[in-house]
């Protein structure tokens, strides 16, 4: 018989390409021969161009096994090309070098969204891929958050950081953390020690945390920059050829507010003028652009990069410097997301973390600063277009705040009062737990206050435009009043304490299963970013110049109680049960709140009305419609001039309201519904 084959020859091939190392993993080259973008996911549709992101082929080199580090973190701008790294990385690794790959975003439903409308048209386009997956949702290995190899060599987990099953599903080689700081503590504790935990037991594992920054101290992702190399990227000056940053500081001086589009950097060596067209040439490698390390003998385990919009092709040094110009005159940014335009510019545009107001600045600095520049208390003062109401619920009474709204975020707070058992009462010292808001008297009391007019300093009669209603611990009862009322005049909401959190959102609730239920409240009930609004409170009280952006005016003879409540939390680290810190509000013992609370829940009205994102034609409507009411008849002057305290209308005073006061809530509805529509 003769033998076709050589058995001993066959077993040596299959131990010869067992024992043969694998081919060098190169993502740089598997992004270029690989990757196509559509125009459907990408602002730059098409191949992977080296020469446009030339700075993160450095990165890219970081993140592959040839680099001894098993951390790498990218503090960086939004809308930098960033996610386009954790792609090829991703991609990269599930083909050259196939494991276990977790991949976690802040929350589950992040991590539905971005494998639904990021990873599966991705994952389509690319053929090396596309062929190790089925596309069949019938198969036990294919799912929208996990995705196995067709022949076992490897697996994709996505996840939320809010899910600790989630966290726990595999043991992962590599993984990415993205959106890092806007991760927050679930119910197992840290997610981040519980996504790095993951991976400890591989020698050779690399995590990748990625995120624009957020606030500090306490920011996720500028701590790991921190712990790492500390590199940024340094760029040849075009006429002396000096490397050098390109820094915020050398930008922002240069800015002319006439003329944004010259926006420009100067060579901190030879004091030329570096323009924009210069950009494409500097940031080569060829013509020796560099990652320089603050810390180079940190590489072997943690390199750490931080890059921002200057170095993009994906924005302009005019873009730049129009947004830091809006930021100045407080206009509204289109990025604004998650807080103020101030920091909004400083996490998205320079990719950096803002420094919150961890403090407030001392009450009796406020209060007498407040009282010397004050107002008639009741009064709506000049300037103040628009009207919110902040309610807070206590177990034995109600509280209000009226706050004002105008241009450039000028506000003011106008009147602050109670209402409690004696049926609309607000005198001092009442103590009656039967001001509960399930009483009828104290529901009858909280019909009249927001169908009460206001007068203005020109003696016209003005409604609230919108009251925000504390719903977190009665809600059942709050409830039952404010659905008396259209959605329109009343909303309620409550304070979320994380820094991340959306700075206005609708709440939901959900089962056990992690499925969305659906109450009867949900369409009027929000949540508000309470973490965020403190800080930027906080830094408009030290404000001092009635001109500056955020001023804020008090009326005279609020009270001592109202400034210690209106500065009485503070910021401060918490050691969790890891041991790592994490930063929270504290009210000292002893001290209330309520004040402050009803601070942010009138701005939470005023967010909801849409008043941050008016245009000047929108203020400019509210202005006209105020300018054509004519004043009230002498009586309302009179009261004006004599001065009638707050709260000392009697209930049927307060229900008595004139033609024009209707005239004038009608119009500014109008005027507010339009600058909505703009929106």
């Amino acid at each position: 018989m003769t033998m076709l084959f050589n058995p001993a020859k066959l077993a040596f091939q299959e131990l010869a390409k067992a024992c043969e190392p694998p081919p060098a993993v190169d993502f740089l080259k598997f992004a270029k021969e690989e990757i196509v973008f559509s125009e459907r996911i990408s602002a730059q549709p098409g191949r992977y161009r080296e020469d446009l992101f030339p700075f993160f082929s450095e990165i890219l080199r970081a993140l592959a096994p040839d680099d001894p580090c098993t951390v790498v973190t990218l503090k960086k701008s939004a809308q930098v090309g960033g996610t386009v790294l954790a792609n090829i990385f991703l991609f990269g690794t599930l083909v050259l070098a196939p494991c276990d790959f977790l991949y976690v975003h802040p929350t589950e439903e992040n991590a539905s969204r971005w494998s639904k409308t990021k990873l599966m048209p991705l994952l389509r386009e690319t053929t090396a891929v596309r062929l190790l997956f089925s596309e069949s949702s019938r198969e036990g290995g294919n799912s929208i958050l996990y995705k196995e190899r067709m022949d076992g060599r490897g697996a994709l987990q996505a996840a939320g950081a809010n899910s600790p099953a989630g966290l726990s599903m595999i043991s992962p080689r590599r993984q990415v953390q993205d959106d890092l700081a806007k991760w927050s503590m679930n119910d197992a504790g840290d997610p981040e020690v519980q996504a790095d935990s993951r991976s400890k037991a591989f020698f050779d594992r690399k995590v990748f945390k990625i995120s624009t920054p957020l606030i500090a101290p306490g920011c996720r992702i500028s701590a790991n920059y921190l712990d790492g190399t500390q590199e940024r990227y340094h760029v040849p000056c075009p006429h002396c050829r000096e490397l050098q940053e390109l820094r915020w500081e050398n930008m922002r001086d240069h800015i002319d507010p006439e003329h944004p589009e010259k926006a420009h950097f100067v060579c901190v060596h030879c004091g030329c003028e570096i323009h924009e067209h210069h950009r494409s040439w500097m940031v080569k490698p060829e013509n020796g652009a560099t990652w320089v390390a603050k810390y180079p003998e940190r590489a072997r385990y943690h390199r750490s990069f931080h890059i921002w919009v200057a170095y993009s092709p994906l924005e302009s040094w005019e873009a730049i410097a129009r947004a830091w110009l809006k930021v100045q005159s407080g206009a509204p940014d289109d990025r604004e997301k998650a807080a103020g335009t101030e920091q909004v510019f400083w996490n998205d545009w320079l990719g950096l973390e803002f420094e919150a107001e961890n403090k407030a600045i001392a009450w009796e600095d406020l209060r007498d600063r407040a009282e010397e520049a004050g107002f008639r208390r009741g009064v709506v003062p000049a300037g103040i277009l628009a009207l919110t109401l902040g309610v807070d619920v206590q177990g034995d009474r109600v509280e209000w705040l009226l706050r004002g709204w105008g241009r450039n975020r000028f506000n003011a707070v106008i009147d602050f009062g109670r209402i409690d058992s004696s049926a609309g009462s607000h005198l001092p010292g009442h103590k009656d737990h039967s001001g509960h808001i399930s009483e009828p008297e104290v529901r009858a009391a909280l019909d009249r206050l927001i169908e009460r007019s206001w007068l203005d300093e020109a003696g016209r009669r003005r409604k609230v435009d919108l009251t925000a209603i504390d719903g977190n611990a009665y809600t059942e009862d709050v409830w039952m009043w404010a659905r008396k009322h259209p959605k329109s005049r009343v909303i309620m909401v409550r304070g979320d304490n994380r820094d991340a959190a959306p700075l206005l959102s609708q709440v939901r609730e959900y089962d056990r299963k992690g499925k969305p239920k659906k109450q009867k409240w949900t369409s009027r009930f929000f949540n508000f970013n309470a973490s965020v609004m403190k800080m930027g409170l906080y830094r408009d009280f030290k404000k001092e110049d009635a001109e500056q952006s955020g001023y804020i005016r008090f009326a005279i003879g609020l009270g001592d109680d109202f400034y210690q409540q209106a500065t009485s939390e503070s910021r401060v680290p918490e050691k969790t049960k890891t041991g790592h810190p994490r930063w929270v509000w504290k009210l000292p013992a002893g001290q209330r709140n309520e004040v402050l609370d009803m601070l942010n829940q009138a701005r939470a009205g005023a967010i909801r009305l849409g008043i941050p994102y008016w245009t000047d034609d929108d203020w400019d409507v509210r202005e006209e419609v105020l300018a054509k009411i004519e004043a009230p008849v002498q009586g309302d002057i009179e009261d004006l001039l004599t001065g009638m305290l707050p709260g000392d209308a009697s209930p049927s005073q307060q229900d008595s309201e004139t033609e024009q006061s209707s005239l004038v809530a009608a119009a500014l509805a109008r005027a507010a519904r339009a600058a909505q529509r703009n929106r």
